[in-house]
């Protein structure tokens, strides 16, 4: 489902990011599959130096269909920013990989918190991060945050991940897989 970043990947990956309903929401926007090359290495490098958390994600088969990444990583945070190519849009696969990255993030490298800022327009962002249990909106509850990168006018809601309420969240599914696999066993 996930995998760190390589340069094989750029071709099939620029070609989905081009997509009119994908492009406007992705946060390195490129004209050309040479400049995604170019800014992919850059992401690359600065996962090397810590200031970047970024991976591939790919379909049941291995080829990749977008990209999720932690930006501005700072005190144990950091910005969420993901895609996926327009036809792999409402199978799953963003909640599926959002799991699989928030797993390694506060499991394996010790964040604390997961920020999302999404614009206001990006109505498919916004319902896809409400439908999510774990997730918080957090205009009011972090308001100097939310002011900040609304300094320029409404744009973006905010929203929070706190690894307390994932933990919780994973605790509670592993916990009813216990049940159903033991109504199962029955």
């Amino acid at each position: 489902m996930l995998k760190k970043r390589e340069l094989v990947d750029c071709n099939p990956l620029y070609e989905l990011m081009k997509h009119p309903d994908v492009f406007p929401f992705v946060r390195h926007k490129t004209d050309s599959y040479e400049e995604y090359l170019f800014v992919t290495k850059q992401t690359m490098e600065a996962e090397e130096n810590g200031e970047v958390i970024s991976r591939t994600i790919t379909d049941e088969w291995g080829a990749p269909i977008g990209t999720i990444s932690l930006f501005d990583v700072e005190d144990n945070a950091g910005f969420l920013a993901t895609w996926l190519g327009k036809p792999y849009h409402g199978k799953g696969y963003n909640s599926r990989a959002k799991e699989a990255f928030f797993n390694e993030l506060f499991f394996d490298l010790g964040l604390k918190t997961v920020y999302m800022r999404i614009r206001k327009l990006n109505l498919r962002s916004i319902h896809a991060a409400e439908k999510l249990p774990y997730v918080m909106k957090a205009n009011e509850t972090r308001k100097s945050l939310y002011d900040k990168l609304n300094r320029d006018g409404e744009i973006y809601d905010l929203y929070e991940i706190p690894k307390d309420l994932y933990n919780l969240y994973i605790l509670r599914q592993d916990h009813h897989q216990d049940e159903s696999q033991q109504l199962l066993e029955a």
